[in-house]
């Protein structure tokens, strides 16, 4: 299976997307957007600027794991990673995101 993005509908309207890896874990996952089309606009820009190692920053949650950020070219958040046991982890988290995040496939789940 290859890597895709899932859009999504949350309970309150908004939408919300995440990318999947081709072993159908996901490995990026979005804020809310008020708007389909934002969403959408959320995803051209994870396509976009997944490739640029420069656009991830690592992070440390309050329980001490790991995770990242894919940020744009403007500094917002686009995306954020689950968090990891090991910063090795992480590392290869964000290496599958820069793999996967060009994926064409946008399937909308209901």
């Amino acid at each position: 299976m290859p890597a895709k993005f899932e859009l999504k509908k949350a309970k309150d309207g908004q939408f919300h997307f995440s990318l999947k890896a081709s072993n159908g874990e996901v490995i990026l996952s979005s804020e809310l957007y008020k708007t389909k089309r934002s969403a959408l606009a959320g995803i051209a820009s994870a396509q976009k600027n997944s490739p640029e190692a420069a656009r991830y920053e690592t992070k440390e949650s309050k329980n001490g794991k790991p995770y990242f950020v894919l940020k744009a070219a403007n500094h917002q958040v686009i995306g954020q990673s689950e968090l990891y046991e090991s910063a090795a982890a992480c590392a290869n988290g964000i290496k599958s995101v820069q793999k996967n995040g060009g994926a064409e496939k946008i399937e909308e789940i209901a």
